[in-house]
């Protein structure tokens, strides 16, 4: 049985394998994991772009699995691990899954909902609290999209 720290760190690894297979399709590579009693019952990543589908959201895609795989729209219990911290719309759905708790990587200064643009975890006027930790191999997750991001300025620049 591994303790907390060492499950922290392999299911976001597990994520980490997801968002790179995100970056493999030229999507934004973020990847997320649902969890319920130690075991992965949710896999996503983001696709958006190939889905045509703009709330295909890695978190929204894992929470689709996770449903789907405990006959479910309700996820009580279940923690989320995601490699970027989830914006607005992905937060509501966590929100609405009844979500245990989220673990994220990265921060996101732009559109992160759990503490960097905003606190939406914290707004006491929402009836659901999940708990919240951020930073779970953030430079790793990090690194990640900035190496993404930097790549796709790079064949702009020679396109």
């Amino acid at each position: 049985m591994l303790d907390d720290e060492d499950q922290r760190l392999f299911f976001m690894r597990e994520a980490l394998v997801l968002a790179r297979e995100a970056g493999s399709l030229d999507e934004v590579p973020v990847g997320a994991v649902v969890v319920c009693e130690g075991k992965i019952v949710g896999r996503g990543f983001n696709q958006p772009i190939l889905s045509h589908d703009p709330t295909a959201h890695a978190e929204v895609m894992a929470l689709r699995d996770a449903a789907r795989n405990l006959a479910n729209y309700r996820l009580p219990g279940c923690e989320l691990y995601v490699t970027l911290e989830p914006c607005m719309m992905c937060s509501g759905a966590i929100m609405h899954a009844r979500i245990g708790r989220v673990i994220f990587g990265a921060r996101d200064a732009k559109t992160g909902v759990a503490g960097s643009v905003l606190d939406l975890y914290a707004e006491s006027r929402l009836n659901h609290h999940a708990a919240v930790e951020g930073g779970v191999l953030a430079e790793e997750c990090g690194s990640l999209l900035s190496s993404f991001f930097a790549a796709k300025r790079q064949r702009s620049l020679l396109a």
